[in-house]
């Protein structure tokens, strides 16, 4: 068994916001960690949610309707907050490689230039004038114009990829798309030398202590890139061996030691915690990681975080008279019952409802 270093665990609470130095707008929240996973999406406002002071979702979603904060599909391909300032240096990083990569998959949908240029063309008239359109119109368009509907999610995600759209602020239930350069009128322009210092520190001050592994799958890059960024900015890092692994932090991390009081989360799937790392054996034991992925299926189940480790998961129904709220943990912990539920008040003031049933259980 792999062991770790038993701080590390700790200063990652401290660094990636969970633990108290909360924040006071979801601006703040995107850019320290650099950018937050948000593939899905009341999760991934839940994620902001919790490193702030004191925060609504209705909170979060303005800030994005105000374009503080914007979702498009940065690191690894995979849709995040970024700050709207970064996101142009962010998508170049790893979009050259990834839409390489994305050359089987065009042949396999018999995709070809042509029709990507007919698709970009179809969602700029849509969209110009700063016009949002939902997904369902969106895909209309494309239907209209002879590209089939598995086709053409392909094609949102190639656009977006490339820098021609992102997502916009929802319509009801509706992912919205904007065009880029309307939606983002100004933003850095980086080289990418100066892409891979800035995001690197970033990377290592707020996710720290991680790897150059971590970092390279974290940013999807890949580890000649991410050990570059990493040289280019090291001064201003700081690292430690733990089992002749070398783990870096930023050199102003946050010092001192985790709030004892406020050691229980409710943390969101797909939550930094453990999607910012390749390696997770830190803080999820081998034989709950099948918990967390279901099947191995990509989904990232909502996490019960004690003392820095994954213990359990959580589950939240919404209904009329409030949210229900179920807890399984992997082990009794009857002693911290009264902080998971302190926690889960705080969740529910943040959807702006009540908290209604509740339930525990111990799962094999």
């Amino acid at each position: 068994m792999k062991e770790h270093n038993p701080n590390i665990p700790y200063q990652r609470l401290l660094n990636l916001r969970i633990n108290g130095g909360r924040l006071d707008s979801p601006e703040q929240v995107v850019t320290q960690l650099g950018a937050m996973q948000a593939q899905d999406y009341h999760q991934a406002l839940w994620a902001i949610g919790l490193r702030m002071q004191a925060a609504t979702v209705t909170d979060i979603e303005q800030a994005i309707a105000d374009r503080k904060i914007v979702l498009t599909w940065s690191m690894r391909g995979t849709i995040h907050f970024v700050p709207p300032a970064d996101m142009r240096w962010m998508l170049k990083i790893s979009a050259s490689r990834l839409l390489k990569q994305d050359n089987r998959r065009l042949e396999q949908l018999e995709l070809n230039q042509e029709i990507i240029e007919r698709a970009r063309q179809i969602s700029y008239d849509a969209m110009q004038g700063g016009r949002r359109i939902s997904r369902p119109v969106l895909m209309q368009l494309l239907e209209d114009e002879g590209i089939s509907r598995q086709r053409g999610y392909h094609l949102l995600w190639y656009l977006g990829q490339s820098g021609h759209i992102c997502l916009g602020p929802r319509d009801g239930k509706q992912q919205t798309f904007v065009l880029l350069d309307e939606w983002v009128p100004q933003a850095n322009e980086l080289s990418m030398d100066e892409s891979l210092a800035v995001l690197a520190e970033r990377y290592f001050t707020s996710h720290g202590p991680a790897t150059v592994h971590d970092f390279a799958w974290w940013a999807g890059i890949t580890l000649t890139d991410a050990r570059r960024g990493v040289e280019a900015v090291q001064f201003r890092l700081v690292s430690k061996k733990v089992n002749d692994q070398v783990y870096w932090e930023g050199g102003q991390s946050r010092a001192g030691s985790v709030d004892a009081e406020s050691t229980v989360y409710l943390l969101p799937g797909f939550d930094e915690h453990l999607l910012g790392y390749k390696d997770r054996s830190a803080v999820l034991r081998a034989e709950y990681a099948s918990k967390i992925v279901p099947g191995n299926n990509g989904v990232f189940m909502p996490t019960i975080l004690i003392d820095g480790q994954v213990a359990g998961l959580w589950k939240r129904t919404m209904k009329k008279k409030g949210i229900d709220m179920e807890f399984n943990l992997f082990a009794p912990h009857e002693d911290q019952a009264d902080r998971i539920l302190e926690t889960a008040r705080r969740y529910c003031t943040f959807m702006e409802l009540p908290m209604a049933e509740t339930s525990f259980q111990v799962v094999e």
